[in-house]
């Protein structure tokens, strides 16, 4: 599926119309129909505002076989109930800990953002030295928190924020210390949770 048909099903799926989701967004209904035929894409906050008013990932959204099954799962929490402590290194990570009590396995991941052709362009031609899109989007980025968790022969991609906690099976295994999802690439960090 298309970025547009992924948009539209989950705008029926939430009982809204063009109109309706438009007016949510502050955006043009012609802006959301452009959208969902493919004939444009929304800046990031439009995106991020329509995940969050649709209950769907960005990465489902934007996914284009990325090995995430997509029946994903949104969680609200309160990362004040977590204490970092024992191989937790921070709160995000005593949640997935708490989340995965039987986990085989978790894994903590760096993300990086995979740039585009004109922004390595730019980077390495323009602004030679000083990593200015990767600075930005760890500003961006820096609340969010990724783990691979391995649990009952399965995977899972998790991602938690103070507020939440979000995580899809994963389907086909990630066997790999890097492996990409999306417009991000994903690496284990030096250390597990279990």
């Amino acid at each position: 599926m298309t970025f547009g048909e992924k948009l539209k099903e989950a705008r029926q799926k939430a009982g809204l119309s063009q109109e309706q989701l438009s007016e949510k967004l502050h955006v043009s209904r012609s802006a959301v129909a452009k959208w969902e035929t493919d004939k444009g894409m929304p800046d990031i906050e439009n995106l991020k505002a329509a995940s969050q008013l649709l209950g769907v990932s960005i990465d489902y959204l934007l996914d284009e076989g990325s090995g995430i099954s997509f029946s994903t799962i949104k969680e609200s929490i309160n990362i004040n109930d977590y204490e970092k402590g024992g191989k937790c290194r921070s709160k995000h990570d005593a949640a997935a800990f708490a989340k995965f009590p039987k986990a085989a396995q978790i894994y903590p991941l760096i993300r990086k953002k995979k740039l585009s052709a004109l922004e390595h362009v730019l980077e390495w031609t323009i602004m030679p030295a000083f990593g200015v899109f990767e600075a930005v989007d760890q500003l961006n980025d820096r609340k969010s928190s990724y783990y691979l968790i391995e649990a009952d022969n399965k995977q899972y991609f998790a991602s938690i924020t103070d507020e939440f906690i979000e995580y899809s099976e994963l389907s086909k295994p990630v066997t790999d210390k890097k492996f990409g999802v999306v417009d991000n690439i994903f690496t284990k960090a030096g250390y597990t949770l279990k």
